[in-house]
């Protein structure tokens, strides 16, 4: 739960940590130095590394989309062309149908036409006989009258079917010449349309090989990102072991000198004892209460950094700061640990250098370390709210481990 938000935070933090103790030991303070700018080298190429993949991701993500609206373009065209085929099958059917129909016209219009050649050539032939044919064998005159009327409406329907005829020919034949015209201009929208295809997929096959091109320098960039990432943790591992050792020689140093501050009381109150009780046996009482100090001392020593007391092994003086689960000071709001567990006030506190589990008693009061985020000298809180943890503000205070 507990991540850092900025690397150069952490680094400034320590700084300030590094700064607010007393150095002890300059060969460790310049290992810690130097380390740290390693550390700072190592992150500035991470950023790089990082904005470089970034600018990929970004281009990458631009070229997919791209390759969506493409897709979508490509789509359209298919629809589209499918539709003109449908329209260019039924300007088809309709194109044979009215050929179908043109001849059938056209037979029926030169059909018309003979029999309309036969009718007037045979009433031009034998126009005066007919007439008086037909008035001799009428019986009236009236009915003379009604042969020749009947006579004359024959020609004149057969001049208006002759017309009729000549003209269903003619609007067939335009409609045809429309049909074929509309099938020419379908074909032409049929070829746009696939030339148009060919080359959104053209396109198309070139934006996929920069999208691999990009891929490929992603993968590679991602790998230096790990390699950055690796590298930075070993070196903040680092960092951490160095300033638990730092830490380590001021608490040695620190008890050294309370245990030489009381060597050198109790040999004043040894001292000064015998002095008034028995003059004779001064020395004797003096020499058992040296060596014995002297003991102890010469232990501690072959002890290294162990500085074990009552209350445990003394880490040193500690800087204490707060935090709780929200987003403003984990970067998220899950309340779970780097350790796994769930973050409990009173119990959870964060500090790299020491494994998960280990057991500080500050000020009392003993936590367990299941978080991470603040460096070794660094002991980082845990509450439940936000205005606790900022209330406790920033503390210093002695830290012993308990297991």
């Amino acid at each position: 739960m507990k991540k850092k938000i900025s690397t150069l935070l952490l680094t400034g933090m320590l700084s300030v940590s590094m700064a607010a103790a007393p150095v002890y030991g300059s060969s460790t303070q310049k290992k810690i130095t130097d380390a740290k700018n390693a550390k700072q080298e190592q992150q500035k190429q991470l950023d790089d590394t990082q904005d470089k993949l970034d600018s990929l991701e970004a281009k990458k993500g631009n070229l997919e989309s791209y390759i969506k609206e493409l897709d979508k373009q490509f789509s359209e065209l298919e629809k589209n062309l499918l539709q003109l085929q449908k329209q260019s099958e039924e300007a088809k059917d309709e194109l044979e149908t009215l050929q179908k129909e043109l001849v059938k016209a056209e037979a029926e219009e030169e059909e018309q036409y003979a029999s309309m050649k036969l009718r007037i050539q045979y009433m031009y032939e034998n126009a005066d006989q007919s007439y008086i044919t037909m008035f001799l064998e009428a019986r009236t005159f009236s009915e003379f009258l009604s042969q020749a009327e009947n006579m004359s409406q024959l020609t004149k329907y057969d001049r208006e079917m002759l017309e009729k005829y000549k003209k269903t020919t003619k609007e067939i034949k335009e409609k045809e010449a429309s049909i074929k015209e509309q099938q020419k201009q379908l074909e032409q929208l049929k070829q746009e349309s696939l030339d148009k295809q060919d080359e959104i997929s053209t396109i198309m096959k070139t934006t996929h090989a920069q999208i691999a091109s990009y891929e490929s320098e992603i993968s590679a960039q991602e790998s230096n990102v790990k390699s950055l990432m690796s590298k930075i943790e070993g070196q903040q591992e680092t960092i951490n072991n160095l300033i638990k050792q730092q830490k380590d020689e001021e608490a040695a140093e620190a008890l050294a000198q309370k245990e030489k501050e009381e060597q050198g009381a109790q040999n004043n109150s040894q001292n000064q004892k015998p002095s008034s009780q028995n003059p004779q046996n001064t020395q004797k009482p003096v020499e058992n209460v040296q060596q014995k100090p002297s003991q102890d001392t010469s232990s501690n020593q072959n002890q290294g950094n162990s500085q074990d007391t009552s209350k445990g092994k003394y880490l040193g003086n500690f800087r204490l700061t707060a935090y709780c689960a929200c987003a403003s000071c984990c970067g998220v709001s899950t309340g779970i640990t780097a350790s796994g567990t769930v973050a409990t006030q009173g119990r959870t506190v964060a500090m790299y250098g020491v494994p998960f589990g280990t057991k500080l008693l500050i000020n009392g009061t003993v936590y367990t370390v299941e978080d991470r985020g603040t460096a070794y000298g660094h002991v980082d809180i845990f509450f439940n709210s936000h205005e606790d943890a900022l209330r406790f503000g920033s503390q210093r205070a002695d830290v012993y481990q308990v297991n």
